[in-house]
């Protein structure tokens, strides 16, 4: 027996691969195997675990725009009647402003009345007096006659002098 031969060779390196191979599988492939597997399993977990954070993710974004959504809706509505009370309290201003302009303007009226009254109570006793001082003049005054006595009463209502 040659160990140079081809064939020898051929031989031993079979037998040697056969030997390695039955090592291999009883001592390294399982583990190697198992290794992948759990390998494969990780990955496989990882992928769920990221669809299920993109999923939440989403959920949490359409959570977030709803959120949104209805606090603008709020914030409208609350413009809306901000500015319907603004309107209101405006209206409610001006109608108590003219409701005091009527009034003052009322008061106005009753004091000029009043004043125009006094005015013209006074402008009578002035008349009054008047027409009573005219009246003793005339009468102590001794007319003969008519003449005379027409032109006392024009001397007289000339050297009146109205105010």
């Amino acid at each position: 027996m040659n160990l140079t031969s081809p064939e020898t060779l051929i031989f031993w390196m079979t037998l040697f691969f056969i030997i390695f191979f039955l090592l291999l599988k009883k001592f390294a492939w399982k583990p190697i195997l198992n290794a992948v597997k759990e390998r494969e399993e990780s990955i496989e977990n990882a992928l769920l675990e990221a669809d299920k954070a993109r999923e939440e993710m989403a959920r949490l974004k359409a959570d977030n725009q709803k959120i949104l959504n209805e606090a603008r809706a709020e914030r409208d509505q609350m413009l809306k009647e901000a500015k319907v009370m603004k309107e209101q309290i405006i209206a409610q201003a001006k109608e108590e402003a003219q409701k005091e302009a009527a009034k003052e303007i009322e008061k106005a009226k009753q004091v000029i009345e009043s004043e125009k009254q006094a005015a013209i109570k006074e402008l009578k006793n002035e008349v009054s007096e008047l027409s009573i001082n005219m009246a003793e003049k005339v009468l102590g005054q001794e007319l003969k006659d008519k003449d005379a006595q027409l032109k006392y009463i024009e001397k007289l209502v000339s050297d009146i002098k109205l105010n």
